[in-house]
């Protein structure tokens, strides 16, 4: 565990493992917890960094939503990989932290190897969509800071994004409400406001851009994301799409052990052909 200073921030980093590395990225909510029930198995074949995104986890939570913006959160990763010498990673990305992913590797392609994409989006590309998605978000920023995390949280489980979690155990889904609850609601209203699927740049007409080996991933059970994946993976020139039987949104949650075999097989097979 350490806190990593990163232009004006402060990013909590969470390292292990032995191999090429692995850079792993959350989802909204999210932490370097996220990925805890993974890391022995990945940790066998990778060296993980998990860093907490900007105004998640013990990472700073600066006052202006400005300082959240997809740009100056991927400016934050790049000076993360200089402080930590890794000049080429491979980058897995959930959710937010799939759009995160995106984002990274068409700004900096030279420090990518490879990338995964779970329950990712590469952004809304109606204006009209994208502005009513920006007021939303605005809205539930302002709901955050005015009612607090407990009763945000309680809504967010709620979400029909998030139905089939309701069957997991009892001890994983209290584990991922302590992970929920344990932000400011500083951090994530000021991630929504800065950093929302609303104001990022959709990059539809980007994605062939991409040149790394990418594996694009999907719960079998999360409609809209599992089309978005075969559209995304057959925009983009060395991608493949991996659907996870019996999982929703978040299969590396509901389905890890599909989940970690699906990305060690991508991963060390693009390790072994480089």
């Amino acid at each position: 565990m350490a806190l990593i200073a990163v232009n004006d921030i402060r990013l909590h980093v969470e390292r292990g493992g032995d191999g090429p590395p692995l850079l792993l990225l959350h989802g909204f909510t999210g932490s370097a917890a996220t990925w805890a029930p993974l890391l022995p198995a990945l940790q066998r074949h990778v060296t993980t960094v998990a860093p907490d995104l900007i105004g998640h986890g013990h990472s700073d939570a600066p006052a202006d939503p400005a300082r959240y913006a997809m740009d100056r959160c991927v400016a934050d990763l790049v000076a993360l990989l200089d402080a930590l010498a890794i000049e080429r990673t491979a980058v897995l990305g959930y959710s937010m932290g799939g759009r995160v992913a995106l984002h990274l590797a068409l700004a900096a392609p030279e420090r990518v190897t490879a990338l995964v994409l779970e329950g990712a989006s590469p952004g809304i590309a109606d204006p009209a969509e994208r502005a009513a998605r920006a007021a939303s978000d605005a809205a539930l920023a302002e709901q955050i800071e005015r009612e607090g995390l407990a009763s945000f949280v309680d809504a967010w489980e709620r979400l029909p994004l998030f139905a089939t979690q309701q069957r997991l155990p009892a001890a994983t889904r209290a584990r991922l409400r302590a992970q929920r609850l344990a932000h400011t609601p500083r951090g994530l209203a000021n991630s929504l406001r800065g950093m929302g699927a609303g104001v990022m740049p959709p990059v539809h007409d980007r994605l062939g851009e991409i040149q790394v080996p990418a594996l694009l991933i999907a719960g079998e059970l999360d409609g809209k994301y599992r089309a978005l994946c075969q559209t995304m993976a057959a925009a983009m020139p060395r991608a493949t799409a991996a659907i996870i039987p019996d999982a929703g949104h978040a299969a590396h949650l509901e389905q890890p052990a599909a989940f970690t075999q699906a990305v060690l097989a991508f991963l060390v097979g693009e390790e072994q052909d480089r």
